[in-house]
């Protein structure tokens, strides 16, 4: 027999359009065991390293390990080619974006797959396909050397062009994501008042996908600022012009590990510091 709270309640999910999904949630003692151990496992498999890293510091050396002129150089160097990289991914990837989500066209599918395809090719396999494209041999680059002197292999330049390779596929399926959830009704009400297409993106669709794109720069930027594969293939290893510090960390593995757990240990700082910021976003999603 149903009883008259179970009745109301479901007149109450049919006048709002449907039964509501109900959240069920139960601690950690009324996990099945055969979840919670693998579960468990699972969490000490990937913190381990973590805290191993931790263990294994050099603090008492840290300081000066951090500011030698090489730490500073690679960080230096890190930074403003992980920033001009989320710029040309923001520049590139937010047209792309929009073009992938309110556009369509034949081979659409085919050509987000092919935008999402750094996401999984090896960084080396990118390293090797950008000297193909834009070394001074390469299918474009020939062109780039010969026309204007513009050689982009072992220069700065090239490191900021291997990390948005591999950086703008977040940024552009982060802002695909936004795009799709964001209503267009807004930027086709705005075209009908007598804005172009692009105003109506400029002053309509674009702030409402601010946080979208926010959170796809910040993605794009920690993506650039870990780089390596297709930097020290596409860019090598030069301090003070290509080297940044995953390639540092690399270098002094090799010779100091204290200096290379040292460098690693600031790119775990900035990785938190990333998650951190992009927390609310994600806790936002979620709920």
């Amino acid at each position: 027999m149903t009883s008259s709270y179970d009745t109301s309640g479901a007149a109450a999910d049919t006048l709002k359009g449907g039964p509501r999904r109900r959240r069920v949630r139960t601690g950690v003692r009324g996990a099945p065991l055969p979840l919670l151990v693998p579960a468990l496992a699972g969490l000490v498999f990937l913190l381990l390293p973590l805290v191993a890293l931790l263990v294994r510091a050099p603090w008492s050396t840290m300081p000066e390990q951090l500011t030698s002129t090489e730490v500073w150089q690679a960080l230096r160097l890190s930074l403003l080619c992980a920033t001009a990289a989320t710029a040309v991914s923001l520049v590139l990837g937010v047209p792309l974006a929009w073009l992938l989500a309110r556009t369509d066209f034949p081979g659409r599918g085919l050509v987000r797959a092919l935008v999402t395809l750094p996401l999984v090719l090896p960084p080396v396999v990118g390293g090797v396909a950008l000297l193909m494209a834009l070394g001074r041999n390469g299918v474009v680059g020939q062109w780039l050397d010969s026309w204007f002197g513009i050689t982009l292999p072992f220069t700065t330049a090239g490191v900021v062009v291997a990390e948005a390779f591999v950086a703008m596929p977040f940024l552009v399926i982060s802002v695909e994501g936004t795009l799709r959830a964001a209503d267009p009704r807004y930027e086709e009400a705005a075209t009908t008042l007598g804005a172009s297409r692009f105003t109506a993106f400029r002053r309509v669709t674009l702030p409402l996908i601010a946080p979208g794109v926010a959170a796809g720069s910040v993605l794009a930027w920690a993506r650039a600022l870990g780089e390596f594969g297709a930097t020290i293939t596409f860019a090598g290893n030069f301090p003070g012009r290509t080297q940044t510090m995953p390639l540092a960390v690399y270098l002094a593995l090799q010779n100091d590990p204290e200096a290379a757990i040292a460098l690693s240990l600031v790119l775990l700082a900035v990785s938190i510091a990333v998650l951190a910021g992009l927390r609310d976003r994600w806790m936002t999603a979620a709920s």
